[in-house]
């Protein structure tokens, strides 16, 4: 679907309400922008509380200390960079 919409002198645009539809846009709903080279692609960002219970956690993991999780999967990330 290609729709076009103005830039005001804000920088402020429309978002068509066929794109907003099609994406289940609703007040107070986040976007995220991507540039790629010349163009920009707009998603809808998911709210986190949607995403609760997506993810099975297993039950020696549940209610681990945050820090400690952030700490783990850093220090994986890093020696994967390796």
């Amino acid at each position: 679907m290609d729709v076009a919409a103005r830039v005001t002198s804000k920088g402020q645009v429309t978002i068509p309400k066929s794109v907003r539809d099609a994406l289940a846009l609703e007040t107070g709903d986040m976007v995220v922008f991507r540039v790629e080279q010349n163009r920009a692609i707009m998603a809808r960002t998911p709210d986190l509380l949607e995403l609760a219970g997506t993810v099975e956690v297993p039950a020696t993991k549940r209610g681990a200390d945050w820090d400690e999780v952030r700490s783990t999967a850093r220090d994986r990330w890093a020696q994967r960079a390796r």
